[in-house]
């Protein structure tokens, strides 16, 4: 029993916190749009009793709001783009945190809690500064471009703020610790001796890497490009201060639709569709993570 309610708490407090938002989000996507305060036509009036008011709710849903959703360019196009960034800034992630664990994994022992220290050190500063830094770093008249003019690399300055690019360094700044530290415990727990029986039996290092280390490291590779693409999909500040008016991303989108054209039961719907495109990789990392713990034990 005392595990059970040890189990059940957490558990009910996780649920309330995202059911009740999303059973909230959900009922406003099912609204019509009026202009009034909040900016939608409520779909509960139980001033005639309870059950009158549910009859009435379930009377009242449609979904005109989701139609319009296909109707529109705009929105699938802005999913379409936010999948595509989300993917590609996960490969990059991957490409420059895959050295680095495996480099923390390979370090003498004293060193690895100075190596993980840094690696965990930009979560001690504000995300938004932090971001806001990028904007100083990336303008044409950032210190980039300065160092680049400097040493003569570039004769005029890069526009590299305000694109795509720019995004791009800042889903994989932003999101590189949660890359480095799933595989780094991957490649942590790997026993050193498998690569010493792979170059006894005649294997070269870079055969005895991708042969033994990257497949030993498979369960932290696809959590942290879990941990990574998650978020990205539904990025919104990056994309708002790093990127240009042609970088369309379903965060950014459902942030106008909010608060620009203050259209909430479009912008629920958005959101709505959103979390279940995220429902997917949700479910495919929750059943990679329990896979693992069965591994493990």
């Amino acid at each position: 029993m005392r595990r059970a309610i040890l189990i059940l708490v957490p558990y009910l407090w996780l649920l309330a916190l995202f059911l009740v938002p999303f059973a909230i989000v959900l009922k406003i996507s099912l609204s019509d749009y009026n202009l009034s305060i909040p900016p939608y036509t409520p779909q509960m009036d139980f001033s005639n009793g309870w059950w009158q008011g549910v009859k009435d709710l379930f009377a009242a849903f449609d979904f005109e709001n989701f139609i319009f959703l296909t109707e529109d360019d705009l929105y699938w196009k802005a999913y379409l783009s936010s999948l595509q960034i989300a993917t590609i800034s996960t490969l990059l992630t991957l490409m420059v945190g895959y050295p680095i664990a495996y480099g923390m994994a390979r370090a003498p022992e004293q060193w690895r809690p100075t190596l993980m220290m840094l690696v965990i050190l930009p979560f001690w500063t504000s995300f938004l500064i932090r971001v806001y830094a990028w904007k100083g770093i990336l303008s044409t008249e950032g210190y980039l471009n300065q160092v680049l003019l400097g040493i003569g690399v570039i004769g005029e300055p890069l526009t590299i703020l305000n694109t795509n690019v720019a995004v791009y360094i800042g889903i994989v700044y932003t999101y590189l610790p949660f890359m480095i530290l799933p595989i780094y415990a991957a490649l942590d727990k790997m026993d050193g001796s498998l690569l010493e029986a792979a170059e006894d039996l005649g294997c070269s290092r870079l055969s005895a890497f991708w042969l033994v280390t990257v497949p030993l490291s498979r369960n932290g590779i696809i959590a942290g490009s879990f941990l990574v693409f998650i978020p990205a999909v539904g990025e919104f500040v990056i994309p708002a201060l790093l990127g240009g008016s042609e970088t369309l991303m379903i965060g950014k989108v459902l942030y106008e639709e909010f608060f620009n054209n203050r259209d909430w039961p479009v912008a629920s719907a958005v959101a709505v569709i959103l979390l279940l495109i995220l429902v997917i990789p949700i479910v495919l990392f929750q059943r990679n993570q329990q896979k693992q713990r069965e591994s493990d034990g």
